[in-house]
């Protein structure tokens, strides 16, 4: 294998792709405009290269507000799933079905392939060019930069963070969109070449076929913890106050479909959990719960806060089924820590040596957990590798890493 990385010291020169080749589609609204779009799909050939645009940030739920779709022979379409006036799922099965009979080009697959799901479209073969750029060991993976480096061709910047519920979509909305997949299908040429002369063609269609068919296990984690700001939260009670006080927002940002920050920032919880306001005069008394819209509110969150009072304060920390964090592994376990040292040096290596990140290489919870639990064995490298293939680690990631974490046992004392 040709061990190569990109260079991005220097950037060459790029020509700005400031509209599509073939102007901006029409926007398929209707039923039988999404259904002249499958039509049209269809009179084309190959894979499909498709994003799909949100509106995080600004509402409770992640569905897809809008579709870009483009295959070779048919150009792109447009395609507004929420507008139509009926199921989207119904409204939209005319391209799934087309869809379904050839791979699918997306960029970060794992961020679109859930909402598309909503929408009754899953691939059958899959190519996701972001994670073929971490396995081809490119610094900068985002759509712009491996565009700019493998094409040439310089992207439209500003509208990724834009709120894609908003009707009607403007048309430099939609001028931007159509330019995400207009190059798409060229850069997975590209950046195929690039894996092939790597010798990590194998490598990436392993990732792949796991990508597609991968469900995420549903979380067990307080999610409430994740508020920032908590770790400047110490008492029980206050802690109690965050978690009712997050419930409350969810509940009404799912009821609402708006993002939880606009209706309650993370600050602001914080802030009143710690302070624990009893009236309204000194809940709006606070930074935040001053303005018009917290005043409408403000006895929804001091009920918040009193049922906080009322109940069993949460554990200081959320009850894992893992092992502690790695920083507390010295005192309580230290030949674990000395395995955990030893196989992230080894597996930092091994990234080096051929230009694959280290999370790519293998998840590193399992090392974690594998440093953890691990029980001296006789065959060491035979009891690695069926740890990490119940951890679903896939045959490349074993090839690679089961040789150098088991010399990282052995090392720390096995």
């Amino acid at each position: 294998m040709t061990e190569t990385t990109t260079d991005d010291t220097t950037e060459p020169e790029a020509t700005p792709l400031l509209a599509p080749t073939d102007g901006v589609p029409e926007l398929s609204v209707t039923a039988d405009e999404i259904a002249d779009a499958a039509r049209l799909l269809a009179t084309g050939h190959g894979t499909f290269a498709i994003d799909a645009e949100r509106a995080s940030g600004f509402r409770y739920s992640n569905r897809a507000y809008l579709v870009q779709i483009r295959r070779a022979g048919a150009g792109t379409v447009l395609i507004d799933p929420v507008n139509h006036g009926g199921s989207p799922i119904d409204a939209l099965a005319p391209v799934a079905e087309v869809l379904a009979t050839d791979e699918w080009v997306l960029h970060a697959a794992d961020q679109d392939m859930p909402c598309l799901a909503e929408l009754g479209m899953t691939p059958p073969k899959l190519y996701d060019t972001e994670l073929a750029g971490r396995l081809a060991g490119f610094a900068r993976v985002n759509l712009a930069t491996m565009v700019q480096e493998l094409l040439g061709f310089a992207l439209m910047k500003g509208h990724g963070a834009a709120d894609w519920s908003k009707r009607p979509l403007p048309a430099e909305w939609l001028n931007y969109a159509a330019l995400d997949v207009e190059v798409l299908l060229e850069l997975r040429s590209a950046i195929a070449a690039v894996l092939e002369k790597q010798g990590k063609t194998e490598w990436a269609a392993q990732e792949f076929e796991y990508l597609r068919k991968y469900v995420a296990a549903p979380t067990r984690r307080d999610r409430w913890r994740r508020t920032s700001g908590i770790h400047k939260v110490r008492d029980p009670r206050a802690l109690a106050a965050v978690r009712e006080l997050w419930i409350t927002r969810d509940h009404i940002a799912r009821r609402r479909d708006i993002a939880p920050g606009r209706i309650l920032p993370d600050a602001a919880i914080i802030n009143a959990a710690t302070v624990d306001p009893k009236t309204v005069e000194e809940l709006t008394a606070l930074p935040i719960f001053g303005g018009s819209k917290q005043r409408r509110q403000a006895e929804v969150w001091l009920e918040a806060l009193a049922k906080a009072r009322e109940v069993e304060p949460p554990d200081a920390q959320e009850p894992t089924n893992g092992p502690p964090p790695p920083s507390r592994w010295a005192k309580r376990k230290p030949e674990a820590a000395a395995r955990l040292e030893a196989a992230r040096a080894g597996l930092a290596e091994l990234s080096e040596r051929v230009s694959v990140p280290t999370e790519n290489l293998i998840a590193p919870d399992a090392v974690k957990r594998l440093c953890w639990d691990w029980q001296p064995v006789a065959d060491v490298e035979a009891a690695v590798d069926e740890y990490l293939r119940e951890a679903e680690a896939r045959p490349w990631q074993r090839e690679l890493v089961v040789p150098v974490l088991a010399a990282a046992l052995r090392a720390a004392g096995d």
